[in-house]
């Protein structure tokens, strides 16, 4: 049964993510809304809005992933558009936030882009951030609105549940991951280890030693973004050589960049479980890779903020 939607409700997307975006249209019981993308010879973008929003409480689709510098330019441009038409509110919904691994001065002279986003978000026009499994929490605090940030790990966890797996340990690749990790182990009513490691340079992985019985068990790694997989691959080479009996890896942000899906092939990761925050090109749908929706849970996060409800239930 579609959700009841006031009559100046909108939602569009732009061009990150039209499968969740179509998705969670379908879910809400509603068309998106009319707009076009367009470039000039010299590669600018241009947004037009095919239709009337003045007035309107619209939501505005669009992951900030690969390529991000593109798609954050769609998304800002889109809001100054929307602002300009006398929109009433302009509710941004980001599954994936995109250079949230910048969120604070790791040595001199680093920037903040974290911060820097959400500047920008806010100068354009946004009246409300919904997103996902920030990679920071912090970065909530980054944003002069207010800012939804939904879990994935409800979600995946459930996955296991339905798969019925027996003798679990879930691992944290790093000691930063335990509390993301004992989240999940709580769901699945299983103890916790962690991978202790250390990062010689920028996406690259060394493992130290592993903490924890893994022997004879399903191990479930779990982290909020896999980028380049090397974390994912050597971590489930470890655990393989400690006696583990099967390694699954699951994340909320599939990002893949680089050689992450000839890694996971290699890899003797047995599935990773990953959500549709970011839209997948078909050449890396393997077949080790299970995509899970969020469209569900971000469909009844923009029916409780339109009816004005409580989204604490969403995080129960």
């Amino acid at each position: 049964m579609p959700y009841q939607l006031g009559r100046k409700f909108k939602l569009f997307t732009l061009n990150s993510n039209p499968e969740l975006a179509q998705e969670i249209a379908k879910l809400l019981g509603c068309e998106l809304g009319k707009s076009s993308v367009t470039r000039f010879s010299d590669g600018e973008i241009q947004i037009n809005i095919e239709e009337s929003v003045r007035g309107d409480e619209v939501y505005l689709i669009q992951s900030t992933s690969q390529s991000g510098n593109e798609h954050i330019m769609e998304l800002l441009i889109m809001i100054d558009a929307l602002k300009r038409a006398s929109a009433e509110t302009i509710n941004v919904v980001i599954p994936y936030y995109g250079y949230a691994r910048q969120d604070r001065k790791a040595s001199s002279r680093e920037p903040i882009t974290a911060k820097l986003v959400a500047n920008m978000l806010e100068t354009a026009g946004a009246t409300r951030i919904i997103t996902m499994d920030l990679h920071a929490p912090q970065i909530q605090g980054f944003f002069d609105m207010p800012v939804d940030q939904l879990l994935g790990g409800p979600i995946l966890a459930e996955h296991f549940l339905e798969k019925g797996l027996e003798d679990v340990i879930v691992v944290a690749p790093d000691n930063g991951g335990l509390g993301r990790a004992r989240k999940l182990a709580n769901r699945l009513d299983a103890p916790i280890g962690f991978l202790d490691k250390r990062r010689p340079e920028p996406n690259e992985s060394e493992v130290i030693n592993v903490v924890g019985d893994v022997k004879g068990k399903n191990t479930v790694i779990i982290v909020d973004i896999v980028d380049t997989a090397a974390t994912i691959a050597l971590a489930a080479r470890l655990l393989m050589e400690e006696g583990a009996k099967a390694v699954y890896a699951c994340c909320t942000h599939a990002v893949l960049s680089g050689q992450a899906i000839q890694r996971l092939q290699e890899s003797p990761l047995k599935e990773l479980i990953v959500t549709n925050t970011i839209q997948l090109p078909e050449e890396k749908r393997i077949p080790k890779i299970t995509i899970l929706s969020v469209a569900p849970l971000l469909a009844e996060a923009i029916e409780h903020v339109h009816n004005e409800k409580p989204v604490s239930p969403l995080f129960e």
